[in-house]
C-alpha cells in the first residue's frame, strides 16, 4: 500500500526477557508497518508474543533491539519528556480482562477520567463530567453509570467502559488486546460492531490483537500470523483465508469452527508440526509471494507455495 500514510511502523523489533542462561526472546526480527485508518490484526496462539507487541508499541515493555515508529518518529527507547506525552494521548490499550484492567476501588467516574485528570484535558469540572458522559454514551452506556464501581456491571459493560477510557484521551491508535475473549459469545458481535463503528467515527487505527481466526476475519484489513515470536505469514483478511500458506497458518484456520454440523464432521483438522520445517542448510527469509501476500519460509518451501498457488489459479 504505497500510497497509504504509515502510522506504526515496526522495525527488526526484538523483544528479550531475562539473561544469560535464562534468557527468552519473545519477539524475534519482526517488521509490521500499521496505516492510518485500518485495523491490523494480529493472530497466533498463547505465548506466541502478540501482547508483548502491542505493549511495546504503548511503551510498557522495554525494546531490546530494532525499533519503533509513530508517524515517522522513534518512540521506542529513551525519548523526550513531551513525547512520551504525546504518545500516551495518541496510542491508547484496551486490555484483554476488563475486571482486572479497572480499578475496583474506584468508580466508573474516576476511571474514565483518568487520563484527564493525568494530563490536565479538561478545562473545568462541568467539561470534564460532560467528557465523561460523551464518552459513556458513545460506547452505549448510560452516564448515570458514572457513579457506580466496576463490580456491578457485567463483563460486557466493564469492557465498555474499559473502551471509554481509551476513547476519552482522543488518540489515533489503539490496541486492543484479545478484547473479546473474555465476553460471553452473545456480546462479543456488540463490542465488534463497537470497535468497528467507533474506527469509521473517530478516524481510528487498530492493532486488533486474537488467537481466533474467524473473529478478526470480520474486523481486520490485514493479518498477521505470528507462531513463537516471529511472524510467518501476513495478508490481507480475505486473501489469508482464501490462501493459506504457511503450514501454521493452515492450522489454525482448520480450528476454526463451521456453522454446518454436515461439514463440521468432515472437516480434517490439522495439527502443526514445526519439525517439518528444515533450515540448516538453506535458510528462511520473508518473501512478498503475492502482491501485498508474505510469507516466511526457505527457498525449498517458497517453491512449494508458489506451485500451489499457481495450481490453485487453474
Amino acid at each position: 500500500m504505497p500510497d497509504k500514510e504509515k502510522l506504526i511502523e515496526v522495525k527488526d523489533l526484538q523483544i528479550t526477557f531475562g539473561s544469560g542462561r535464562k534468557k527468552f526472546v519473545a519477539v524475534d526480527h519482526v517488521n509490521i508497518d500499521i496505516y492510518k485508518g485500518e485495523t491490523f490484526s494480529l493472530v497466533g496462539e498463547s505465548g506466541s508474543g502478540k501482547t508483548t507487541i502491542g505493549r511495546a508499541i504503548t511503551r510498557i515493555n522495554p525494546v531490546s533491539a530494532g525499533e519503533i515508529l509513530f508517524k515517522g518518529q522513534r518512540i521506542s527507547g529513551k525519548i523526550s519528556k513531551e513525547l512520551d506525552r504525546e504518545v500516551i494521548k495518541k496510542c491508547q490499550m484496551i486490555f484483554q480482562d476488563p475486571m482486572a484492567s479497572l480499578n475496583e476501588r474506584a468508580k466508573v467516574d474516576y476511571i474514565v477520567s483518568e487520563g484527564l485528570y493525568n494530563f490536565h484535558l479538561y478545562k473545568d469540572e462541568a467539561d470534564r463530567k460532560r467528557k465523561v458522559e460523551d464518552a459513556l454514551r458513545e460506547v452505549g452506556l448510560l452516564p448515570e453509570f458514572a457513579s457506580r464501581f466496576p463490580h456491578e456491571f457485567s463483563g460486557g459493560q466493564r469492557q465498555r467502559i474499559g473502551i471509554a477510557r481509551a476513547l476519552i484521551m482522543e488518540p489515533e491508535f489503539v490496541v486492543a488486546d484479545e478484547p473479546i475473549s473474555a465476553l460471553d459469545v452473545s456480546i462479543r458481535a456488540q463490542v465488534l460492531n463497537l470497535l468497528n463503528r467507533l474506527r469509521k467515527s473517530r478516524g481510528l487505527t487498530y492493532l486488533f490483537i486474537a488467537h481466533d481466526l474467524s473473529v478478526v476475519r470480520f474486523i481486520s484489513d490485514r493479518i498477521g500470523v505470528i507462531h513463537k515470536g516471529r511472524i510467518v505469514e501476513l495478508a490481507e483478511a480475505e486473501e489469508l483465508f482464501i490462501h493459506p500458506l504457511h503450514p501454521y497458518t493452515q492450522a489454525l484456520l482448520s480450528a476454526v469452527p463451521i456453522p454446518d454440523p454436515e461439514l463440521e464432521k468432515k472437516k480434517k483438522l490439522i495439527v502443526y508440526d514445526p519439525s517439518i520445517h528444515d533450515y540448516s542448510v538453506d535458510k528462511p527469509i520473508w518473501k512478498e509471494i503475492l502482491p501485498g501476500h508474505y510469507v516466511y519460509g526457505n527457498q525449498r518451501e517458497l517453491d512449494g507455495y508458489q506451485r500451489e498457488i499457481e495450481a490453485a489459479a487453474v
